[in-house]
């Protein structure tokens, strides 16, 4: 067969494919007509329906207005006022800025604009079709600001129009963004109807967000909401809102989120809320949570989709977990109003209990057919008993709190402190074989072993190599080198170009020294045919001088031009890697690392690193053997939990000791 001939499209196609995209349904165009009549600093706004938005769709505000001259081009597709050039987008502080809007409207609709600015003595209307304006703007009589009239939505891509089910659907829709805006927004004005019919919201001017809550959603959750503020001067964001209470509780949970003034959804905010929540609320019933997150522009990207209600932000994991944990600080102790039902007598009960009036023994016999057995109890609580009792002598028990030798609780990594800054992590990862890496390891992910990772509950350390961990009833023993390497593999690939600097402190290391080291040792494998150690240890210091800017931009490892170690990669807060195996580390660098091909070369480097930081040396453990105990439990685990996505291969290091059924079965008693 021949092969198809690729011709280009017409411009009337490409401009309703992209109208499509930004426009996908009623409730998609009043929210970006609302946000324009924010940025236009309205202080009321319209918003009239008919048939859903599919008939009609008309947003007044009292805003600033167009301008006369602005009206010829105001349809026209990346016409704006918000921004000049790309890099303004990194600065972004208005809600519009791509100039798409109006123009996508207007190849899927037909548009009416009627607008008046203060200098104006009339008002100015005009008609569009496919972006251009359809004859000049005719004077009329209107007040100051905006209205903007769309009328048969779709008529044009009928089988758009024909996807949608009901026009009271769609309604619900506009109403749900309508209520969230207004309640962000509460000094300004909205009001909502179907056309001809009375008003369906309204709130008033200069007003606050708990008494619009309390207008839309009603009193039930108005009055057990509660104020939440918090500011992060690190990670450079600050939270406000407010979240119910934990005698609030529905079977459909509402969630506005906004970020930068934007509405947004973040799918991982709202898992980490529900799963706090869940240790209070009945099984299947959510809160009420509205938040508003303020954070520097430069760190949000918000192009990153085509209706903006999805943006990418730094440090996102860190942000969510830091949100969780306040809003976990501000549940505790606020069941005030919580109330509590209790049945002394259950319905049905015989006369032979009321003989006896012994309400209590009906419901002793309703809890013990309830009562979970004990052989399916899940049992969580690492204060109760830890393995170090079993397996450490007295002496070393009252040692082994960290807290007893440095007062705040955490161990140095270095004898000099380093400085951790979240404003270096700023890179975005552009690099196919990088961005690459990160998909295969995303594609061997195993949702059952990251369910096991995620839920486990550290037991102790058996030794350097392995420890043991509880998840449900069952009791596992995990090779904690190999999952440490997977682990430090990963944080290689996931943070590239963005690591912070481990010093080493306090005088340098000559890397050509540490190479000759390395040759010296057993496990270099060097023998008499592979040469004299010097000219080795000469040519593996060339290779990493010629490669050192590789190193230094993409992972930190910075070698000065004299040939002397001056930094690592920070993996993970409070962690070291191992000082014996530096020197071996450094000379597989130069020999096991592929340095002329990209992507064989990143790959080569992270496995090699992550190598080393996994390896745990016998010195080390001998001359700080409590270090390395704290480390795996409080630095290690609680990182393999948090960021490891493991392969099926990864599942061959967990081996399941036993299950407390099993126990049962053994050493229950008759």
């Amino acid at each position: 067969m021949d092969p198809g001939i690729i011709k280009k499209l017409d411009q009337a196609v490409v401009n309703r494919i992209a109208a499509g995209e930004v426009i996908q349904r009623p409730a998609n165009a009043l929210k970006e007509l609302i946000e324009n009549s924010l940025d236009a600093k309205a202080s009321l706004i319209q918003v009239t329906v008919k048939v859903g938005g599919l008939k009609l769709l008309q947003i007044e505000d009292n805003g600033t207005g167009i301008r006369k001259e602005d009206l010829e081009i105001v349809c026209e597709r990346f016409t704006t006022s918000k921004l000049t050039t790309f890099e303004d987008l990194t600065k972004i502080s208005t809600f519009g800025f791509r100039g798409e809007a109006l123009a996508s409207i207007s190849h899927v609709a037909h548009l009416t604009i009627q607008t008046k600015t203060r200098p104006e003595r009339c008002a100015y209307k005009a008609s569009y079709e496919d972006g251009q304006l359809q004859g000049k703007p005719k004077t009329c009589a209107g007040n100051q600001g905006t209205i903007i009239i769309i009328e048969d939505l779709f008529y044009n891509m009928p089988q758009r129009r024909q996807a949608f089910k009901t026009p009271n659907e769609e309604f619900q829709k506009i109403y749900d963004v309508t209520a969230k805006y207004a309640i962000h927004n509460s000094r300004v004005g909205f009001m909502l109807k179907k056309h001809g019919e009375q008003l369906s919201l309204k709130t008033n001017v200069n007003s606050t967000q708990e008494a619009n809550i309390q207008i839309i959603y009603g009193s039930e959750i108005s009055k057990e909401l509660m104020p939440i503020d918090y500011k992060d001067q690190m990670l450079q964001f600050s939270l406000s809102g407010l979240i119910t209470k934990v005698n609030y509780n529905n079977k459909k949970g509402i969630m506005l989120l906004f970020i930068n003034n934007r509405l947004v959804e973040s799918t991982a905010l709202k898992t980490a809320i529900d799963n706090v929540y869940s240790t209070y609320l009945p099984k299947g019933m959510h809160p009420f949570i509205y938040l508003s997150l303020e954070m520097e522009p430069s760190n949000l990207d918000v192009n990153v989709h085509p209706t903006k209600h999805q943006v990418h932000f730094l440090y996102e994991d860190e942000i969510v977990e830091k949100i969780k944990s306040q809003i976990e600080t501000q549940l505790l102790g606020s069941n005030a109003t919580r109330t509590f039902y209790k049945q002394l007598k259950l319905p049905g009960v015989g006369n032979e209990d009321k003989k006896t009036g012994n309400e209590t023994s009906v419901n002793k016999s309703a809890a013990a057919q309830d009562k979970v057995s004990a052989k399916d109890m899940i049992r969580t609580d690492c204060k109760e008993q830890k393995l170090d009792k079993f397996l450490l002598s007295e002496s070393n028990k009252k040692t082994d709190d960290p807290s007893s030798t440095y007062s705040n609780g955490l161990l140095p990594i270095t004898e000099q402190s380093f400085r951790v800054t979240a404003k270096q992590k700023t890179k975005e990862v552009k690099l196919t074989s990088v961005l690459k890496m990160m998909q295969q390891i995303e594609n061997k992910c195993s949702v059952q072993l990251r369910k096991i990772l995620k839920e486990m509950v550290f037991v102790g350390s058996i030794d350097k190599s392995f420890a043991v961990f509880q998840y449900e009833t069952k009791l596992y023993m995990s090779n904690t080198l190999k999952l440490s390497e997977e682990l430090f593999y990963q944080r290689l690939v996931y943070n590239f170009e963005n690591f912070c600097a481990l010093e080493i402190a306090p005088e340098r290391l000559s890397i050509k020294s540490l190479i000759l080291l390395a040759l010296n040792s057993p496990e270099s494998g060097w023998c008499e045919k592979d040469g004299d150690k010097e000219e080795l240890a000469e040519r593996a210091v060339d290779i990493l001088l010629v490669h050192s800017p590789i190193m230094r931009e993409y992972f930190s490892l910075n070698i000065s031009p004299e040939g002397d170690l001056l930094t690592l990669p920070l993996l993970l807060e409070q962690y070291c890697p191992s000082k014996a195996y530096l020197p071996l580390y450094m000379l597989r660098l130069a020999t096991d690392v592929e340095w002329e091909e990209e992507e064989k070369c990143f790959e080569t480097f992270c496995r090699e690193t992550a190598n080393y930081y996994a390896t745990v040396s016998d010195v080390d453990i001998k001359d700080d053997p409590k270090r390395h105990r704290w480390q795996t439990e409080h630095i290690l685990y609680p990182a393999l939990k948090k960021y490891l996505l493991p392969s099926e291969k990864i599942g061959k290091e967990l081996y399941e000791l036993t299950s407390l059924p099993k126990l049962y079965k053994v050493f229950e008693r008759c």
